[in-house]
C-alpha cells in the first residue's frame, strides 16, 4: 500500500471552497437520496445512509439540507430519479480512469465527461475496460493516537488487510464488505474516524511524464467541478 497515506491526504486536503460549496453539496445530497432510497431514511438500521449524512456534516452541509435529501430518498418530496453510474476511461498516456456519478440526465453527464477526457489527452472506455486495474477496498483514517496495540491486532481480527501509520495519521484499509464491521468495532471502542468510504485502489500504478500529471490534473480539476461527479479514481504512480 505504499503511497497511501499520502493519497488520504491528498483527498481530504480537496477542500470546499466557497465557489465550489453549491456543487459539493449537491453531491452530498444526492448521495444521501441515494442511501435512503435503497434502504431506508433510518441512518440507525442503514449504515450507507449513516455515512453519507457523516459526510455530509464533515462538509458543514445545513441539516435542513440533509433532512431533505433523505425525504428525496423516501419518496417523500418529489424530483427526478438519480442513478448511480460508474464511467471507465483512460487519461493521458493510458493511465487508467474510474469516474463514480450520481445523475438525473445520464445523457448530459456522459457528454460532460467524455468533453472532459478527449480535452485533455483521454478518452471514454466501454464497461470493464479498466475496473479490473481496481480493487474496491473499505478505507478508514483514525489518529495515530487512538489506534493501540490492543485495538490494532482486533481490527486485523475483524479483516483489516493494511494498517499504515504516518504521523499522526493511521489509514486502515480491507475489503469492502467489511467497512460496517470494522466503523461499528471502533465506534464500540469510542474512537472516532476521521473519514471511512469505499474507495477504488489501484492493483498496479503507472508512471506519467511531467505533461502526462499536467493533463491529469487539469482532468481532475474539471471534474471537481461537475456536480454530477461524485468521485474519481486513477493508478497514477504517487
Amino acid at each position: 500500500m505504499s503511497g497511501h497515506s499520502k493519497w488520504a491526504t491528498t483527498k481530504r486536503a480537496k477542500a470546499v471552497t466557497d465557489a465550489k460549496r453549491a456543487s459539493q453539496f449537491t453531491r452530498l445530497a444526492a448521495a444521501i437520496t441515494i442511501a435512503a432510497r435503497e434502504k431506508g431514511g433510518n441512518p440507525d438500521t442503514n449504515f450507507s445512509l449513516r455515512l453519507a449524512i457523516e459526510k455530509a456534516r464533515d462538509g458543514n452541509m445545513p441539516k435542513d439540507n440533509i433532512e431533505r435529501a433523505i425525504k428525496r430518498g423516501t419518496g417523500e418530496l418529489g424530483g427526478a430519479q438519480l442513478e448511480e453510474i460508474m464511467y471507465e476511461g483512460y487519461g493521458p498516456e493510458g493511465v487508467a480512469l474510474l469516474i463514480s456519478t450520481l445523475t438525473d440526465n445520464k445523457n448530459r453527464t456522459v457528454s460532460e465527461i467524455k468533453h472532459t477526457l478527449s480535452k485533455h489527452g483521454g478518452n471514454l472506455g466501454a464497461a470493464n475496460s479498466v475496473l479490473w486495474c481496481f480493487e474496491k477496498k473499505a478505507i478508514i483514517g483514525l489518529s495515530a493516537s487512538s489506534l493501540t496495540d490492543e485495538r490494532e491486532l482486533e481490527l486485523i481480527e475483524y479483516g483489516a488487510e493494511d494498517i499504515q501509520k504516518n504521523g499522526d495519521e493511521t489509514t486502515v484499509v480491507a475489503d469492502a464488505s467489511r467497512l460496517q464491521l470494522l466503523k461499528e468495532y471502533l465506534e464500540r471502542q469510542g474512537v472516532t474516524s476521521v473519514f471511512a468510504e469505499i474507495d477504488y485502489l489501484p492493483k498496479n500504478t503507472v508512471a506519467l511524464s511531467t505533461e502526462g500529471n499536467d493533463k491529469l490534473e487539469r482532468i481532475f480539476e474539471t471534474l471537481d467541478e461537475q456536480s454530477d461527479v461524485t468521485d474519481y479514481y486513477s493508478n497514477r504512480a504517487q
